[in-house]
C-alpha cells in the first residue's frame, strides 16, 4: 500500500521548488478574484516558504494573527496580504487588462 501525501503537502513541496509557479498561481487567482482559493494556496505557499512562524516574523506579524488571517474564514486587509506575499519574495503588481 502505498503511503499518502496531503494536497496541502504535495502543493508546498511544488511552490518550494517552483517560485514561479506561486507567482503564476497568485495571478491567476487575483484575476479570478476567489477569496476562498486565494487563501488555501497562501496556506499552501506558507507552508514552502518556511512555515506560519517564518513567514510571519518576515510580513512583521504576529503569527496568531497570520493564522487568522489565513483561516478558511480570513479576510487579509491589503497591508497583510502585501506584507506575507513580500515576505515570500514576491509584490503586488498591476498591468493593463
Amino acid at each position: 500500500m502505498k503511503n499518502s501525501v496531503p494536497h496541502d503537502e504535495v502543493m508546498a513541496e511544488m511552490y518550494r521548488n517552483d517560485p514561479e509557479l506561486a507567482r503564476d498561481m497568485l495571478n491567476s487567482i487575483l484575476e479570478d478574484g476567489d477569496q476562498g482559493e486565494l487563501l488555501i494556496v497562501l496556506r499552501q505557499m506558507t507552508k514552502a516558504f518556511g512555515g506560519v512562524q517564518a513567514v510571519a516574523e518576515k510580513a512583521n506579524l504576529n503569527p496568531t494573527q497570520l493564522y487568522r488571517t489565513l483561516s478558511s474564514d480570513g479576510n487579509p486587509a491589503l497591508s497583510s496580504f502585501t506584507a506575507i506575499v513580500k515576505a515570500m519574495g514576491m509584490k503586488i503588481c498591476l498591468q493593463p487588462a
